[in-house]
């Protein structure tokens, strides 16, 4: 069986002084089994191709699915990651906005839960998101989607050096 593929995207924002420190938007998983989970479980928002979708597609359409809030670019190609399933994440970031305690308008989804006994449960795919510290999302994030935070945290660092006239080596 082929590895399966998911795409998602990663939400950052900048306030205009300078030295503050980027925010991130992760998503906490909706559903009972994730009710009393948190650092370690979040996720960026994400998910698999359609058939005929292309990863990227696929992450724009999750974003929207999973938030209520359509991604504008440009967009930041933060690579790919394994995570424990063997499922590749690929990630792209942008720039935008979120309104600090606003609820996603989220998808609905129904699982079998507890698995096995027959009882369906729906309820939303994320049941909150916050905006976070890269130090705060990563200790949210789950432990293999913590280096996308790294890699964007790297190019905008890049970036701002670029911005002042910095040599890079």
């Amino acid at each position: 069986m082929a590895n399966k593929v998911s795409g998602g995207l990663l939400l950052f924002n900048r306030s205009n002084k300078e030295g503050d420190t980027p925010r991130m938007l992760v998503a906490h998983p909706g559903g009972p089994f994730f009710q009393k989970r948190d650092e370690g479980w979040w996720s960026i928002p994400k998910g698999e191709p359609e058939e005929n979708e292309d990863v990227f597609a696929a992450a724009l359409r999750e974003f929207q699915e999973e938030t209520g809030k359509e991604a504008e670019g440009p967009f930041i190609n933060l690579g790919s990651i394994k995570q424990k399933n063997r499922k590749e994440v690929y990630a792209w970031a942008f720039e935008g906005n979120w309104e600090e305690g606003s609820i996603p308008k989220c998808n609905k989804i129904t699982l079998e839960y507890p698995k096995g006994t027959g009882r369906m449960w729906t309820f939303p795919e994320i049941d909150r998101v916050e905006m976070l510290s890269p130090e705060d999302a990563k200790r949210k994030l789950q432990k293999e989607q913590r280096p996308f935070v790294d890699r964007l945290m790297k190019l905008l660092k890049k970036q701002l050096r670029n911005s002042k006239g910095c040599d890079i080596p």
